[in-house]
Order: C-alpha cells, then sequence, then structure tokens
C-alpha cells in the first residue's frame, strides 16, 4: 500500500495531504517511456555492431550454412568413390571385355565430352557458397555423364557376348589353302620387292604358292560381297564380308565356284588357284581387311596351325623377298 505523504501548510497551521499534479505525472510517465525506448535502441545499435556477437537467427542460419556445407563435403567424398569404382569398371571394359570381343575402346574424351563452352552453371554463381555448390554440380554432372556412357558399352558388351558364338564362326581363323596343297608360302604381308616393276611397295596380303586347281577354302562363315573376272590385278577374285567388320579377299583365281550374294561357311571350296591377273605363277594371293583396313593374315589361321607350325610361319613370312604379283 502507498505511503500517504503530508507537508506542514504555516497559514492553516495544520497538516495537508500531498498531491501529485496528474499533468506532472503523465509527463514523468512518457520521459521514462522514451528514455527506455532510446536506450533500448542504443544497446540494439551497439549490440549489432560488436565483432563476433550474433543474433539468434544469424546463428541459426550459421548453424545452417554449416551443415549444408558439411554435406556438400561429405558428398563429394562419396562421388570420389563412386567415382573411382567407374573408373576401374571402365578400365576393365576396354582393356578385358572390349579386347576379348575385338571392340574398340571408348576414349577417355568420348567419356567425358559435352562439358566445354556455355557456361551451364551461371544461376549458381553470386553466392556466399557458390564455389562448393558448382563444384559438386560439375562432379555430379560428369558421373552421371561417364555412367551413362558405361552402361551403353555394358549392352554393347551383352551384345557381343550373345553373338560371340557366331563371331568366332565368322571370323577369318584357318588357311584358304590346305598346309599339304602347297608348295611353300611365297611373300609374306609388308613391304617386298614388286615382280614386275621391280621396286619395294607395300604387299597387303600373302601368297600362297600352290599348283593351278588347288582348291581354296572360305577362312570363316560370310557372305559373298563381290565376284570379278579381269585380266588385270588380282585377276580372277571373290571378296568375302564375315561381318564383325571383317572382310577377306582370295585373288589370281582359275575358276570361282560361288556367285555374289551367296552365303558360305568356313573351310567351303570358293574356287581355285591359278595364275590370272598381275601375277608371276600360279598363288593364291590373300587379304584380310578389318574396319576396312589390311591387317596381317598371319594372326587368322589359329584353327588349324600347330604353335611350330605358326612360328615356321612367322619366320618366313617376314623375309622381305620378291611377291607374285
Amino acid at each position: 500500500m502507498r505511503k500517504v505523504k503530508y507537508y506542514y501548510d504555516t497559514e492553516t497551521l495544520s497538516y495537508r495531504k500531498i498531491e501529485r499534479k496528474k499533468g506532472k505525472t503523465f509527463g514523468l510517465t512518457l520521459l521514462f517511456i522514451l528514455g527506455t525506448l532510446v536506450a533500448s535502441i542504443l544497446l540494439l545499435i551497439v549490440y549489432l555492431n560488436i565483432p563476433g556477437i550474433e543474433t539468434p537467427k544469424e546463428k541459426a542460419y550459421k548453424r545452417e550454412l554449416d551443415q549444408m556445407t558439411f554435406q556438400y563435403e561429405m558428398m563429394n567424398r562419396e562421388m570420389e568413390q563412386i567415382t573411382g569404382v567407374v573408373k576401374e569398371l571402365e578400365e576393365r571394359d576396354n582393356k578385358i571385355y572390349r579386347v576379348y570381343f575385338e571392340a574398340d575402346p571408348i576414349s577417355e574424351e568420348q567419356r567425358k565430352s559435352g562439358f566445354g563452352g556455355v557456361n551451364r552453371y551461371k544461376n549458381l554463381e553470386g553466392y556466399s557458397n557458390s564455389e562448393v555448390i558448382i563444384e559438386t554440380k560439375k562432379r555430379l554432372d560428369q558421373l552421371k555423364k561417364r555412367v551413362v556412357v558405361q552402361s551403353k558399352s555394358l549392352d554393347e558388351i551383352v551384345e557381343y557376348a550373345l553373338n560371340k558364338e557366331e563371331q568366332l564362326a565368322s571370323i577369318p581363323a584357318i588357311q584358304p589353302v590346305q598346309n599339304k596343297d602347297l608348295k611353300r608360302m611365297a611373300s609374306g604381308y609388308g613391304m617386298r620387292i614388286d615382280p614386275i616393276y621391280k621396286t619395294r611397295k607395300m604387299h597387303t596380303g600373302m601368297d600362297f604358292s600352290a599348283p593351278k586347281g588347288t582348291a581354296v577354302f572360305a577362312t570363316g562363315n560370310a557372305r559373298v560381297k563381290s565376284v570379278k573376272r579381269s585380266r588385270r590385278g588380282y585377276g580372277n577374285h571373290i571378296v568375302l564380308d564375315h561381318g564383325f567388320n571383317y572382310e577377306t579377299l582370295y585373288g589370281h583365281l582359275s575358276e570361282i565356284k560361288v556367285y555374289r550374294g551367296q552365303t558360305v561357311k568356313r573351310g567351303d571350296i570358293i574356287g581355285y588357284v591359278g595364275n590370272t591377273g598381275k601375277s608371276t605363277a600360279p598363288h593364291l594371293h590373300y587379304e584380310v581387311l578389318k574396319n576396312g583396313r589390311h591387317v596381317n593374315p598371319i594372326y587368322h589361321y589359329f584353327n588349324d596351325l600347330t604353335p611350330e607350325q605358326f612360328e615356321a610361319m612367322i619366320n618366313n613370312s617376314a623375309l622381305e623377298n620378291q611377291s607374285l604379283d
């Protein structure tokens, strides 16, 4: 209970109650409120400008930002691990699977293509954490690209596996002339002396010297791509399309036993040794092409040569002698 205060009135010689004027009370109250408000504003300004002091909301934002940065770092580490697994799979794909199925490897440029030129991350720029976000997005996009390429590659490998039996029956794998019918392997693949012009030139096949009329065999399952009879070049010759990017050519034949478009099996007789075209003696000129390019036929006789016979043929084919065509 508020105490009542009195004062002594000398005029009336008595005590009177002290009563506060209403206007003065209101003024003091208003002054107190204004003072409190000004003091609060000043304290807030000082509080906000003192280094190291954060508001609760700022602290919450900072915790959120720290947590987000931590999560991005964790994501980057996980992507590193996944990238390592994908890299190992890519190497096995190129060095094992594709080698086994005789498929061209996928280059690193193909696996990483499509990330140059346009700045696809411009909308992520301008923020305090832009660098970590952009770096993470880049790595994620590159990883997705590599996974897609590898997935398509594995689809191809599955198809190669399904076709492997057909491929093994189709690729050239035997000699076109039997050993018992051969006089000799006259000339191998590589630089040789031309029998007509006596100059060194590339000999793109192998010459098998044999009597005229000796049987010539298809070296793998194939479709007859072309049959040509001529007095020039390869003379009477046949080209077989084995599929799987392989073709074989049989030149200087005396007789042709197949027609264009015919399907033949490995070991079928397709013609007979002759001396037609640009030839100096009865023989078979035999070529193997892979992806449209000549390759050494010597590596395609693995079905019917012993290791000793193969070594002897390599030694003979390496001699830089005169070819027969």
